[in-house]
């Protein structure tokens, strides 16, 4: 029996465990990258460990969500970031020289290689061949440290692509399709794999642009194979010598199968407040829009505005419609300089920004109130815009950049012929915003800066015998962490500080949430299904513990948060009878009895509603090695200790 791709490459990189679906498995990682909303603290987290030096081939460390200085925070937590990239032997990208996918993609990324981000659309490699996983920042330290990094062996999805996209139909579209058909928690466990004829007509933009937003299926990470289009990006970008082609066998074996054919794909949108809300444009054409955005790492390659800048060519954005463009890297927005077609965006009456996260994470261009706003992003959580009744809708450039002339929600396909775009032969490549590590013999003689706002990281204590606790919250299906521990120019700034940031958390749900953890003083927190999807935020589960939530009862989880809460020592649990839930209500006293005992014997655990009278049981899946970081008190002091 054949292998697919997927298994290929873990099974090359198996450091732990054996390739098992469903069991805990244990890989080397070649490559980190992260960004500076998560890295603050991932760095801390590696100083912590004492570990001198990177191990991994390649360490890169990106300036590209707190790039608004507004205060001195963000710019300390970036004098921090690379003097300890410096001092660490990681590579430093400055702000301005672009959004961490999209640069890792041109300038980093490897076929056949494993990466781990402290972002959760770090499975943007996967579009030339990698396996790209989004991880807690305390998982990349351990990984840059050298060590393993752990995930479930994952079932596989096999996306077989035939036909060939209409003219004005999108690689957005594509994954939007796939959302629609599997859902936000359709991925989770899985690998998404992208198979067929179809693949051949897609290139390296258009597949990154798909393996980007797998973030949004819950999938483990999203891959295509690396072929000649993939060989001929990396050529352009000057990096042929790191191709290899990898494919999937012919007989290979795959878990569920779905089959697209891309001819038959329309424009399409994710309406509010959902990826997966998703309609076709035609559903939508018509509607007054108020506000487009184009750029995130999901669309901001030179491909992307270059079809941009065709739509916009000698036309004017609508009076009633504010137009903002964010090239995704230094490279893409020098050649938009210089083949004119910034000129063109400029001409159109569009808003310039710097080639970072920008509004995609609450970083300015937050819409009016109740604004209906077009974006080229990857998600549209309620929210998430910095305007608390904005309608985010999320679709193509092409769809984007039509509708932004005409004002209301319109088909591109009304342009008529496709333009004739291609990707040039050879990318402007200028890599003098990446600052390289010291040489080895220089490292001790950095210093590592640190501004007033960065504190220490927050202390977790082993786990206690018995957790009796109230329930400080209890909230709904699908949260995501961005309800839990919002972003956002007001609140990206203390990513470093976690005491004052745990000022906000959960402030969408309930404004009283934080002042009431503190008042109970340890607590436990009541959840649907599907709870912390979205960013791979790590402060989403270390302000919770700041504020003292010992443990976390769900219908189920999202794979990354979960990963975050047993990292940080709180005790992920899923009800087995799920009406449970409902019994269950906010302020009442929850007793597990001998959790360390229990956890140990086996997957269930019993546990007391005090406050009504009535056991119920818990699901406690848990792998040994998970036991015993919650039985320490999370990764940090279990990487202490097994040092």
């Amino acid at each position: 029996m054949g292998m697919t791709l997927t298994e290929k490459i873990l099974s090359a990189h198996l450091v732990e465990g054996e390739m098992v679906k469903g069991t805990e498995i244990g890989i080397k990682i070649d490559q980190t990258l992260t960004q500076d909303a998560t890295g603050t603290m991932a760095y801390l987290e590696f100083e912590a460990m004492g570990v001198p030096r990177v191990k991994t081939e390649r360490s890169v460390a990106y300036i590209d969500h707190n790039t608004l200085q507004s205060g001195f925070e963000n710019a300390d937590d970036h004098r921090f970031i690379g003097s300890v990239a410096k001092k660490h032997g990681i590579y430093f990208s400055r702000p301005g020289n672009g959004i961490c996918h999209q640069v890792h993609l041109e300038r980093f990324g490897i076929p056949g290689k494993t990466l781990i981000g402290s972002d959760s659309h770090t499975p943007t490699g996967g579009g030339i061949g990698m396996i790209a996983i989004g991880a807690g920042g305390m998982d990349v330290a351990v990984a840059m440290g050298g060590g393993t990094y752990y995930i479930t062996c994952p079932k596989l999805v096999k996306v077989n692509l035939t036909g060939k996209l209409q003219p004005w139909v999108a690689a957005k579209d594509v994954i939007l399709e796939v959302l629609k058909r599997l859902s936000v928690k359709g991925g989770v466990g899985k690998v998404i794999e992208y198979c067929g004829e179809g693949v051949k007509t897609l290139s390296v933009p258009e597949r990154a642009t798909i393996t980007n937003m797998g973030a949004e299926l819950g999938a483990t990470t999203s891959i295509f194979p690396s072929d000649e289009v993939t060989r001929e990006f990396l050529k352009a970008q000057g990096r042929e010598e790191v191709w290899t082609e990898l494919k999937a066998d012919d007989d290979a074996v795959y878990d569920e199968t779905v089959d697209i054919n891309l001819s038959e794909l329309v424009p399409l949108a994710a309406c509010p407040h959902s990826p997966d809300n998703v309609k076709s444009i035609e559903e939508l054409a018509g509607q007054k829009i108020d506000q487009v955005c184009i750029g995130s790492c999901t669309n901001s390659s030179l491909l992307d505005m270059m079809k941009v800048a065709y739509i916009l060519k000698g036309k004017t954005v609508h009076p009633d419609v504010s137009l903002a463009i964010a090239p995704g890297s230094k490279q893409v927005l020098n050649m938009l300089a210089n083949n004119g077609a910034l000129a063109i965006m400029i001409d159109a009456g569009a808003r310039i920004l710097e080639s970072a996260c920008g509004p995609c994470i609450g970083m300015g261009q937050s819409p009016n109130s109740k604004g209906i706003s077009l974006r080229t992003f990857n998600r549209n959580f309620e929210g998430r815009s910095g305007t608390k009744d904005g309608q985010i809708y999320l679709v193509s450039p092409e769809t984007a950049a039509i509708s932004a002339l005409t004002g209301v929600f319109t088909d591109p396909r009304t342009l008529g012929a496709a333009a004739d775009i291609t990707l040039p032969e050879k990318f402007t490549v200028n890599d003098n915003m990446i600052v390289p590590p010291v040489p080895a013999e220089e490292m001790d003689s950095v210093e590592v800066l640190r501004g007033p706002n960065i504190k220490p990281f927050p202390v977790s204590e082993p786990l206690a015998e018995t957790i009796d606790a109230k329930v400080s919250l209890k909230v709904g299906d699908n949260i995501t962490t961005d309800h839990i521990m919002p972003a956002g120019a007001k609140i990206l700034p203390l990513r470093s500080n976690i005491p004052k940031i745990s000022e906000y958390c959960f402030a969408v749900c309930d404004e009283k949430f934080h002042d009431r953890a503190l008042e109970m003083g340890k607590s436990v927190i009541i959840g649907g299904s599907n709870y912390g999807q979205g960013s791979s935020r790590e402060h989403a589960a270390l302000a919770p513990l700041y504020l003292g939530v010992k443990a976390v009862i769900t219908k189920s989880f999202a794979r990354i948060h979960m990963a975050n809460l047993i990292n940080a020592g709180i005790v992920p649990l899923t009800f087995i009878n799920e009406a449970d839930y409902d019994r269950i209500d906010q302020t009442d006293e929850i007793k597990l009895e001998n959790i360390g005992k229990q956890i140990a014997s086996g997957n269930v655990i019993k546990a007391t509603d005090v406050t009504k009278g009535f056991d119920f049981e818990l699901n406690a899946d848990f792998s040994h090695r998970q036991k015993e970081m919650l039985y320490a008190g999370g990764l940090l002091n279990y990487t202490k200790q097994n040092a």
